[in-house]
């Protein structure tokens, strides 16, 4: 049997193989409301018909300023909560789980009349300076992170996810690039984390379901987070009982990043066995062959797909197809198969 399409458990929640879907934005709410559309049926509900294990939709915005651009998906008012939840019905419908990704762009926020960040730095000259986040403010994003997880859980979502990577504003408060501060959350390492760390116990007591946090494991700068800092983000990750650490890189200063199949992978195996923690490996994973040898040589326990999904919906077939497993397609497809 090969690993890709065994089940895996994560608290409450088994998921049917080790093909995950990865989120990724689709800037798709075109009245700028962050409700879902007709498109977002289209576009996951496919990819639940062939057959992946676990989708995660999209960086979904926990508080109006906290979007990547005004058509971002949104979480921050129950109105949200209708449309998520038919939503994670229709997925539920083709035995795939389905999660959702709990974001705040900080800096790198588009089209906002004021932008947040632990310090007054742009990320480059085409976003406005942030506005510093007092400690009132902090203490407000942390509770629309807490409303987030439970509208979440309110829509019937079976995980959520927190994004705290691509220099968005958790990972902006976890650099020591972009925060720069002197106060309780800035300074040493376990002051930088002090934010993430107080928004999963505020998660925790709302969502019971799995979470997973993704985090950029590489900053590609001499001045950024090293593997030690990421190290010890994770072992207090676990400690807060987070179930796996999503391991992407880059995104929180402009960098020239050196892509190639797998590149983010190593730090993903190494977190993965110095922390003792569940990692999940993502980052140009494109054949079936490539994601069962990370999988067989324990590399990672799930892998993320992301532009061979976008490209191909029913890549697990594919990947089947590859390794030989025998995945049957629904049967309304069968005949593109016999």
């Amino acid at each position: 049997m090969a690993k890709l399409f065994s089940p895996i458990t994560f608290k409450n929640m088994t998921i049917k193989n080790r093909i995950v879907m990865s989120p990724m934005c689709m800037y798709s709410c075109d009245k700028e409301d962050g409700k879902v559309t007709p498109f977002h049926f289209t576009h996951y509900v496919s990819r639940a018909v062939g057959q992946v294990g676990l989708i995660i939709l999209e960086a979904t915005a926990v508080e109006r300023a906290g979007r990547i651009s005004a058509q971002d998906l949104g979480i921050w008012d129950d109105e949200h909560i209708e449309g998520l939840k038919k939503l994670v019905d229709e997925i539920h419908q083709h035995n795939t789980k389905v999660g959702i990704q709990l974001a705040h762009a900080g800096r790198k926020a588009e089209d906002e009349p004021i932008i947040y960040s632990p310090s007054p730095l742009a990320f480059n000259e085409n976003y406005k300076e942030p506005t510093e986040l007092e400690e009132a403010g902090i203490n407000n994003i942390i509770q629309a992170f807490k409303e987030a997880a439970e509208r979440a859980a309110k829509a019937g979502f079976d995980m959520v996810e927190i994004h705290a990577a691509h220099g968005y504003l958790i990972n902006q408060f976890l650099s020591p690039l972009t925060n720069k501060r002197n106060d309780s959350y800035g300074g040493n390492r376990e002051n930088r984390f002090r934010l993430l760390g107080n928004i999963v116990e505020q998660v925790k007591t709302v969502f019971t379901g799995p979470i997973f946090v993704r985090i950029s494991a590489e900053e590609y700068h001499k001045d950024g987070n090293t593997l030690e800092d990421f190290i010890f983000f994770a072992t207090r990750l676990k400690q807060l009982d987070i179930d796996l650490i999503d391991c992407s890189s880059g995104g929180v200063v402009p960098a020239k990043i050196n892509t190639f199949p797998g590149y983010q992978i190593k730090r993903c195996e190494i977190i993965k066995h110095e922390v003792e923690i569940p990692t999940g490996a993502v980052g140009i994973i494109t054949s079936g062959p490539q994601a069962e040898e990370i999988l067989q040589n324990d590399r990672a326990d799930i892998v993320l797909i992301g532009r061979s999904l976008l490209r191909n919906p029913y890549w697990a077939k594919e990947a089947a197809d590859q390794l030989k497993y025998p995945l049957d397609a629904p049967t309304q497809y069968r005949r593109g198969w016999r």
